[in-house]
């Protein structure tokens, strides 16, 4: 076997559906790109019909298949007739991946009520909605599959200033490491993809001068990650070859941030 065909087999999508909830953002827009190369048909979900229109030309400028489906991530109702939606158009759903997030910078005793349970809704409640809504459907079908719930090294170890969002992502590992062990029988796989610090838009309000300094002294690539640099590791665990034994992994993309101390 040729190293291309070997590829293929390990990393191959195609006949595949991976369903991208916040894929209209930078990160999980990359990702999306990535799966769609690797031959999945592709819906991108949001709620900005703009962004989905340039993330799908570049996917069909590339020879993938995409589409939109405008949903919002914390409501069930909208998360059922998106995979709804998907079946009567597609067939079929196999890869979710739960990306929709939120951050803020605002100093804890500041953080009001209203800011705390918005941030929870999006960032927690979407990942937990979605879970119900598509692993069921992965679970009752009885093909596998595989969910992709975006985390934050702040899930892993707690970062200063996003208080909130800190709080949530840690809720969000725990959550996934659950469902994989409830799940894990049924062979659908629950991971977590961990990016490191990508500027992208709902963190650049916390990128100060001082917080960049600090970060860049503790990761020793010396630099950001690139959103195009979370690919492989999306499709390692998308793949049912070459992932077919992850689940339950946070799977930390960081340029070595958290093997760093002094």
């Amino acid at each position: 076997m040729s190293a291309p065909d070997f590829l293929h087999q390990l990393f191959g999508l195609n006949g595949k559906v991976a369903v991208v909830i916040g894929g209209t953002g930078e990160l999980c827009g990359a990702m999306a790109g990535g799966l769609a190369g690797a031959g999945a048909e592709v819906v991108i979900v949001g709620r900005n019909a703009d962004k989905a229109a340039a993330r799908l030309a570049a996917i069909t400028a590339a020879g993938g298949k995409g589409w939109f489906h405008a949903a919002e991530a914390t409501s069930k109702a909208e998360l059922a007739g998106l995979r709804d939606a998907v079946l009567k158009r597609s067939g079929r759903i196999d890869i979710v991946i739960n990306g929709a997030g939120v951050n803020s910078a605002t100093p804890f005793f500041d953080i009001t009520e209203e800011e705390f349970n918005r941030i929870v809704r999006v960032n927690l409640s979407s990942v937990f909605l979605g879970c119900q809504v598509f692993g069921q459907y992965l679970v009752e079908r009885g093909e596998g599959g595989s969910i992709i719930n975006l985390g934050s090294m702040s899930g892993v170890v707690p970062l200063s200033r996003v208080f909130t969002y800190s709080a949530t992502k840690g809720a969000v590992h725990n959550l996934s490491l659950n469902l994989a062990r409830e799940w894990a029988p049924h062979r659908v796989r629950v991971n977590v993809m961990v990016p490191g610090f990508f500027p992208a838009e709902q963190n650049r309000k916390v990128l100060t001068p001082d917080r960049v300094a600090s970060i860049m002294g503790h990761t020793p690539m010396q630099r950001f990650g690139a959103a195009r640099e979370l690919v492989g590791a999306t499709l390692l665990l998308a793949s049912d070859a070459a992932g077919s034994f992850i689940t339950g992994e946070e799977l930390i993309v960081d340029g070595g941030y958290h093997a760093m101390t002094i």
